[in-house]
């Protein structure tokens, strides 16, 4: 039936039985008997004919709309399969979250390392816009980033873990034993953020527009910079429950960061896109799943 999907794909696309035989360099007659035992198999009308002319069916148009997709999954799978059992080596470029740590990331470069010993691979790391750009610009085959942007069939979104938002402040802010800091409350002190100029309207962007941050911004370049000015009572920081353990808890103290009391999440996935999916990439997801199960 594949082949027949491709005739019909050209008889559809040329609007002639005519020039898709020319096309698939077999003749008319043949071209027309194999769209008609397609049809005898579907048992559907794929295009309503007219003498020497034809119009596609609504069912027809979905079958081609829909075919296409099921060739190219194919052609993908045939692909893949030839790869794997090529003796040439195969690059897997992979890029991680460089705020978030590499303790699961690592583990998992481990195991595969340890699994498939003939894929080299070649890590990034960099910020939640660099690895976007990277895996966009196909740079990186996945990465391992949060999520800032609405999901997309256009990439595989595989989710791996959450984790709640938290703001670091000196020991000497907000007295008592409060376990969550809205928002609202921290308007008047500078956020301090952790990144470099040419990321600077990025993460602004992110964090007004998702966190609700209405603070005045401070840019420094590390976590030793940030939490010293923390320290000092010179602005707080935006961390989560994951990333706080980087903090000395002796001079900062963290709390649940809250938007109008609203709980905050930050979400993390590997992301590859749809049509670049095989088995080392998929493999590779997998196990990072596992390393966060």
């Amino acid at each position: 039936m594949f082949q027949q999907m491709k005739y019909f794909i050209a008889v559809v696309e040329n609007h002639s039985f005519t020039r898709a035989a020319e096309e698939c360099d077999i003749s008319q007659s043949a071209i027309s008997q194999q769209i008609k035992e397609l049809e005898g198999s579907l048992g559907v009308a794929l295009l309503n004919r007219t003498g020497r002319s034809f119009e596609v069916t609504e069912a027809g148009q979905y079958f081609y709309t829909h075919c296409q997709d099921v060739l190219e999954a194919v052609n993908q799978l045939v692909q893949n399969t030839i790869k794997i059992t090529k003796d040439d080596e195969v690059e897997l470029k992979v890029g991680y979250l460089r705020s978030f740590g590499t303790a699961e990331f690592l583990q998992t470069v481990s195991q595969f390392s340890q699994e498939y010993p003939k894929v080299k691979i070649k890590i990034s790391s960099g910020t939640h816009e660099q690895l976007y750009e990277l895996l966009r610009t196909e740079q990186v085959d996945l990465i391992f980033s949060d999520q800032r942007r609405a999901l997309s069939n256009e990439y595989a979104n595989e989710f791996l873990t959450d984790s709640q938002f938290m703001v670091a402040v000196s020991q000497t802010a907000f007295p008592g034993d409060a376990n969550q800091i809205d928002a609202a409350q921290l308007v008047d002190i500078p956020c301090i953020l952790i990144t470099d100029n040419s990321q600077q309207a990025n993460e602004e962007t992110y964090y007004r527009e998702i966190l609700g941050i209405k603070s005045e911004f401070q840019l420094v370049e590390n976590y030793d910079e940030a939490q010293m000015m923390v320290a000092s009572n010179q602005g707080y920081l935006i961390v989560n429950s994951r990333t706080e353990s980087q903090l000395d808890t002796k001079i900062v103290k963290t709390a649940k960061l809250v938007n109008d009391s609203r709980e905050l999440i930050q979400k993390y996935y590997a992301f590859w896109k749809a049509d670049n999916s095989g088995f080392y990439i998929e493999s590779f997801a997998d196990l990072l799943k596992q390393s966060f199960a």
